[in-house]
């Protein structure tokens, strides 16, 4: 009633694949250095340059050569940046904590403390 399969499946197993693996940590690496080029990048155009030089040393290490930065304004609200700026740094702090990234994980924790400030500060300025 049925006929035999007679060609080879398509479907294999993921091990026999022919491509290369990466570590979990090197993922993590590539998460956690992304996260903070991005955050790099905010930071660059809030003009902070302090903390733009930390982070571009974390991104710097993490990839081993040192990170493009952000050439063009954008001109976007600056509260928008804070609060972009805090998200991001909110991503690489549980990036860095998964990877026991001490280094990291402080200066995520220290850049969601400045943006959180500054965006209270800026909602204290028009405050009646």
């Amino acid at each position: 009633m049925y006929e035999p399969i007679r060609t080879k499946s398509v479907h294999s197993m993921a091990d026999e694949a022919q491509y290369p693996h990466r570590s979990r940590e090197e993922e993590l690496d590539i998460q956690l250095a992304g996260h903070l080029a991005a955050l790099l990048a905010v930071t660059d155009e809030l003009g902070l340059d302090q903390a733009a030089d930390a982070i571009a040393e974390q991104v710097s290490r993490l990839r081993g050569a040192p990170p493009a930065r952000h050439a063009g304004l954008s001109g976007a609200d600056p509260a928008d940046l804070h609060r972009r700026a805090l998200a991001l740094a909110g991503r690489a702090l549980v990036v860095a904590a998964s990877r026991a990234d001490t280094a990291a994980a402080i200066l995520s924790a220290e850049r969601m403390d400045a943006h959180t400030a500054a965006l209270k500060n800026q909602h204290l300025v028009g405050a009646p």
